[in-house]
């Protein structure tokens, strides 16, 4: 027998989640007094990019149930736009990155209203195909965007270390952003479809346009994302829009624990950067992280973060049973 939760259920674990999500990202902030390689930085930087895709892509997944697979297709866009505004127009970056969360969260929200009406392998086709029409008409535009030898972006800063806080700023407004929608009524809205779609509809729900409102949210996320990590890396090219680098994501999320607030950060953080002392191993890095997904979505749906609090559920009930 299902027991009803306490109405203030949602909200207490959003808080609860949301706190520890400070925390960690406390954690980030601190790391740079005692990480005095610029490797080690760049590497951290990267996770926190990755992170944001993770939070826009477990805002569609984990909190709505919609399973898209162009996450990176929408950080690519972010970054191109970005790029060739500066390229082309000389655009500076001040309104070229706000435009790379704009441009690609308007394409997300046309896209959306196309492809939400349909559900489960059919939405994750669709957006699949849409990754690659997006990748390959970029990379073979090659007058507008140079193709695969990719296109240069002025850099926003110089120095690694402001680099790493002004990635940090942005995961965590992303992480507000996610917060505040998820404690709004339309957030409750996302979960509420998630778990069953047809009730959501017969209490009067409009699913389609709380589903594209997710969707949007999310392209814009990815492509913020994007278009930060092409001011850093100087460079965007069609290789961040490959379906490699959105299963990158999905594994992030689901080893840190799909449809929380803190699971993609913890996900994002320790996926990355076991993936770079896996590097020198070389193809046996994706083999690792493919067995990890397995075993986690077989055995550990709750991911790292479910595991974390099973563990104090239940020392928590031995103390008590003790007492």
């Amino acid at each position: 027998m299902a027991y009803p939760r306490h109405p203030n259920f949602l909200r207490d674990k959003l808080g609860e989640e949301m706190r520890l999500s400070v925390a960690g990202l406390a954690v980030l902030a601190a790391l740079p007094l005692a990480i005095a390689s610029p490797y080690w930085l760049g590497v951290l930087i990267v996770s926190m990019y990755f992170a944001m895709l993770a939070c826009g892509w477990n805002l569609l997944a984990g909190y709505t149930g919609q399973f898209s697979l162009a996450p990176a297709a929408f950080a690519m866009l972010g970054g191109y736009t970005t790029g060739l505004l500066a390229h082309h127009l000389d655009t500076p970056l001040w309104i070229g990155l706000p435009l790379a969360a704009i441009i690609p969260g308007l394409i997300g929200l046309a896209l959306g209203r196309i492809v939400l009406r349909l559900s489960g392998p059919y939405l994750a086709l669709t957006t699949l195909s849409f990754a690659e029409i997006a990748r390959l008409v970029i990379y073979n535009s090659i007058d507008f965007t140079r193709g695969d030898q990719g296109l240069n972006v002025p850099g926003l800063v110089e120095s690694r270390t402001a680099y790493y806080y002004l990635f940090l700023a942005a995961l965590c407004a992303t992480m507000l952003v996610v917060y505040a929608l998820l404690r709004s009524p339309t957030g409750r809205f996302l979960q509420a479809i998630r778990d069953d779609e047809i009730g959501a509809a017969s209490r009067g729900i409009d699913v389609v346009r709380c589903k594209t409102i997710a969707f949007l949210v999310s392209c814009a996320i990815c492509g913020f994302a994007g278009g930060l990590y092409g001011t850093f890396a100087r460079l965007v090219s069609p290789e961040l829009g490959i379906i490699a680098q959105t299963g990158l994501v999905i594994a992030m999320v689901v080893i840190g624990g799909m449809g929380t607030l803190v699971g993609p950060l913890i996900g994002a953080v320790l996926v990355y950067v076991a993936s770079e002392l896996l590097r020198d191993a070389g193809n046996i890095q994706m083999i690792v992280f493919a067995l990890v997904v397995i075993v986690f979505a077989r055995f550990f749906r709750a991911g790292l973060w479910g595991l974390a609090r099973g563990l104090v559920a239940r020392r928590r009930a031995a103390a008590s049973g003790d007492a």
